[in-house]
């Protein structure tokens, strides 16, 4: 039996049909029975996603973060970085809030270049697959990733600041983290419509 079945098994990598699923190149000639060499050389190993998707999380990260700090911290003032703990009523506590809030925006800022970074390698690899939905449901990910996160570590563990103080601020936090959740299920979704597409 066991002579048997090594007898199929160098058919199987010695016949032709295989061809037809791998290229003829110097490399598959010269290592014929490497099942390496034939997932190498397959389109399959070239459809690399991952370093796009990396970068396009990272650059959600940060634009959440801006979006947060910028619309939510000062255009619309509904909250600082630390106000639910050092509230707004004298000189040392406001200038205790802009600083953390500078601090958060310098973490924003370095996600936003890291993010920028990576999408700068991807785009000198030739095995990486570009794709607008890949990249633009990467960064909805990362978006919704910041706003679960940091409402999950700021507004509930924490509690140094809730997303609108006041009578409904319980509704606010959760809104928030539904909303996260939600850019997390849609920008996968997003990201992976081309791959389900290709495999109909």
């Amino acid at each position: 039996m066991l002579t048997a079945c090594l007898l199929n098994s160098n058919l199987f990598f010695s016949t032709t049909p295989r061809q037809k699923f791998f290229p003829q190149t110097k490399l598959y000639r010269e290592n014929k029975t490497s099942i390496i060499v034939h997932i190498m050389e397959s389109p399959l190993a070239s459809n690399q996603r991952k370093p796009l998707i990396l970068a396009g999380i990272c650059l959600g990260i940060g634009l959440g973060g801006f979006f947060d700090g910028i619309v939510l911290h000062q255009i619309l003032q509904w909250h600082h970085m630390l106000s639910n703990v050092k509230p707004l009523t004298n000189r040392s506590n406001i200038d205790l809030n802009v600083l953390a809030d500078g601090f958060f925006h310098v973490f924003d800022f370095l996600m936003t270049i890291l993010g920028v970074v990576l999408l700068w390698k991807v785009a000198k690899r030739s095995d990486v697959v570009w794709s607008s939905k890949t990249f633009f449901g990467s960064i909805l990910i990362g978006i919704g990733l910041f706003d679960f996160v940091e409402g999950l570590i700021d507004h509930q563990i924490l509690g140094v600041h809730h997303v609108k103080p006041g009578a409904n601020e319980f509704a606010w936090d959760m809104g928030f983290l539904a909303l996260g959740l939600s850019l997390v299920v849609i920008g996968w979704l997003i990201a992976n419509s081309n791959r389900v597409a290709s495999n109909q």
